[in-house]
């Protein structure tokens, strides 16, 4: 069995993500949790926590990204778009093009087979299109995530949600519930303008590449299925989605 080699950190608005590689790049264990807001603590424990899970006796390098890079006393710190291509292209074992819909934003990364960035999108000015838009609304209609997917198969209805803000679509989202709208057909209309608004951001990037997804929405696949739909182009789910960054920022420091 290979040596463990490298551990990654990827802060995130929501969640923190660590794993720990060998020397093959190959994630051996790993750890999320939701993101504290005294993120240096938070790392302190996390890592204590992942080395002991591990069994990891010696120092090894550590790679961080995410917005609360700099809170990691780290080997290398590196944007999330560099280790988010990273990852993806060791995962994927070629070229394509990534949505990654994080809590906070969504980038769209246009990548090479060596994990190099090609080109990037990203939006990081409103929650509308980022999975804190759907985590508001589902709290809203009190949805349970692991219930989602089951739930959006109940229709194939979707009961438009046009607001482009989040403040405003959860006004709406209250509004469609009194008027007597099926929740069931609220959420499909919830994914529809979710993947609408990945899909403007998408452009022309990945029309000619496959296309991948990474993130804590990842793990939903009625949000999977709804941007195949609406790109008319299979996107496939990275193993372990929410380790993609994480992965790409140990992988820096191999």
């Amino acid at each position: 069995m290979s040596e463990l080699s490298a551990i990654g950190v990827d802060v995130g608005s929501t969640s923190w993500k660590a794993v720990v590689i060998d020397s093959t790049g190959t994630i051996r264990e790993s750890l999320v949790m939701a993101t504290h807001p005294v993120i240096d603590k938070q790392t302190r424990e996390g890592l204590e926590k992942l080395c002991q899970m591990a069994n990891i006796t010696k120092k090894l390098p550590i790679g961080a990204t995410g917005y609360g890079r700099k809170k990691v006393e780290a080997t290398r710190a590196l944007t999330e778009i560099t280790c988010h291509a990273r990852g993806a292209a060791s995962l994927a074992g070629k070229e394509g093009t990534l949505i990654d819909i994080g809590g906070q934003d969504t980038k769209v990364i246009r990548f090479a087979k060596d994990g190099k960035v090609e080109d990037f999108a990203m939006n990081d000015k409103c929650a509308a299109g980022t999975g804190r838009f759907l985590e508001v609304l589902l709290n809203r209609l009190q949805v349970p995530y692991d219930e989602v997917t089951e739930m959006v198969a109940q229709t194939d209805r979707a009961v438009p949600v046009s607001s482009t803000c989040t403040v405003f679509a959860e006004s709406e989202v209250i509004s469609l519930v009194s008027e007597g709208e099926s929740v069931p057909a609220i959420l499909n209309g919830v994914h529809h303008s979710l993947a609408f608004r990945v899909s403007s951001l998408l452009g022309r990037q990945g029309q000619d590449r496959q296309l991948f997804m990474s993130g804590g929405v990842a793990l939903n696949e009625a949000m999977a299925a709804m941007l195949t739909r609406s790109l008319e182009k299979s996107v496939m789910v990275l193993p372990q989605p929410q380790l993609v960054g994480a992965l790409g920022a140990a992988l820096s420091v191999l």
